[in-house]
């Protein structure tokens, strides 16, 4: 804990830049880091409680202030403050950035209470792909999305820039993926129930099958897990979460920048993985699939000519995942058998093999979107525009400076 001098100092260093500013005004290069830094811990919180928030819902009948909501809400608060830092000062954001940070909280914010309300009202929600929860998963998206591009526009070259820059990645994934969790924590429940183990409470599985209208058998087991058509996972993985790693690539410029963000994304769930299980939460499959998808998008980046390394890419990244989910629940499902004589319990949600076309074809379309926005970026005027953080100088003032023109930098 931080000694009263220490808040004392840190006080004094912040008060002088509590001033009204548009947004794109210069910012010392301190100061951005502080903000950008408070993100990663905002979006860290998150996480965490994201990651624990679907085991828990699979054991455990809902509870407004449970412990994992409790951590994503000291996440969504930290993100609040710092939302407002930015509109107020308008340091460390131009205004795209700032617009997407700000409609990004409004619509967390009003989604909190609406989802709320849609249990209050419909009991028990079964699903990661109801309306309230995606309207969650889209404010964080714009959140993250405007993070993104005012660290993008504002951090000085170097390694710093790139480590960061791709880590705001990684937290993109992991909220644009989240919703996958359902079918892989719901996969290993099924497979649990068949091997005579069920994770859930006996209150919430009662629950779920009064509200079913059904037994607790495993047909009521299977809805409660596997909600939703089977095809979604494999096709929502590659259109959106493999978009992902090809705007990665694209933002951070460097041969392997998308195998990394997979591969961060992917640790922490595998470091999260035995928490859960030894501490008696249900466990999940894991995505390394993500991996090597991410792998074949930074060889797909070799092609110099966007529309050609789009579609080869896109058809080497769908096959790839494909292949990875059909070999991850069948190596790692046989791994299991030999280590605890159960079924499959580490392997991967089904897999609806003729789904592939469905889904090259989307990944195909978002990365010649991709390819699009960043050849309008690198073809666009330059124009002239003050820089968001402020040249370093050993002379430079510790005050702020005053508010100067909104950046015009086009977008990334």
């Amino acid at each position: 804990m931080k000694s009263p001098a220490s808040i004392k100092k840190a006080a004094e260093w912040a008060l002088p830049y509590w001033t009204r500013g548009q947004a794109g005004r210069e910012t010392p290069h301190d100061l951005f880091r502080v903000l950008y830094f408070g993100w990663l811990a905002a979006f860290t919180l998150k996480l965490l409680g994201s990651a624990w928030d679907v085991s828990w819902h699979f054991k455990w009948l809902r509870d407004d202030l449970a412990p994992p909501h409790l951590l994503n809400s000291a996440g969504t608060a930290l993100a609040l403050a710092l939302t407002i830092i930015h509109g107020y000062t308008g340091y460390g954001v131009d205004k795209a950035a700032l617009r997407l940070i700000q409609w990004g909280t409004g619509i967390f914010l009003v989604a909190v209470p609406l989802d709320l309300i849609n249990h209050r009202v419909n009991g028990l929600d079964i699903t990661s792909w109801s309306p309230s929860h995606i309207m969650l998963y889209l404010g964080t998206f714009f959140m993250i999305a405007g993070v993104i591009r005012g660290w993008f526009m504002g951090a000085p070259p170097g390694r710093e820039r790139a480590v960061v820059l791709g880590a705001f990645l990684a937290f993109f994934l992991e909220n644009v993926h989240f919703p996958e969790q359902h079918q892989e924590y719901g996969i290993l429940s099924i497979g649990a129930w068949d091997n005579g183990t069920v994770y859930a409470e006996p209150i919430l599985l009662q629950f779920a099958a009064d509200q079913m209208g059904r037994p607790i058998d495993r047909t009521m087991m299977t809805g409660f897990a596997l909600p939703v058509p089977d095809f979604l996972y494999p096709v929502y993985a590659v259109v959106v979460g493999v978009a992902v790693l090809v705007v990665a690539r694209t933002l951070i410029g460097r041969f392997g920048a998308a195998t990394l963000v997979a591969a961060a994304y992917v640790a922490v769930r595998t470091l999260i993985w035995p928490l859960l299980t030894y501490t008696g939460f249900p466990p999940s499959a894991v995505p390394f699939f993500l991996v090597i998808a991410g792998l074949l998008v930074d060889v797909a980046f070799l092609v110099r000519q966007p529309a050609v390394r789009a579609l080869l890419g896109a058809a080497a990244a769908t096959a790839g995942a494909y292949a990875a989910l059909a070999a991850q629940s069948a190596v790692m499902g046989g791994v299991y058998d030999l280590l605890k004589g159960q079924q499959g319990l580490l392997g991967a949600p089904p897999l609806v093999t003729s789904s592939a076309v469905w889904a090259g074809l989307g990944l195909l379309a978002a990365w010649l979107a991709v390819e699009w926005l960043a050849r309008r970026r690198r073809t666009s005027p330059a124009r002239a525009a003050s820089p968001v953080v402020a040249p370093v100088t050993p002379s430079a003032p510790a005050t702020p400076s005053a508010p100067t023109t909104p950046s015009a930098n086009a977008a990334p």
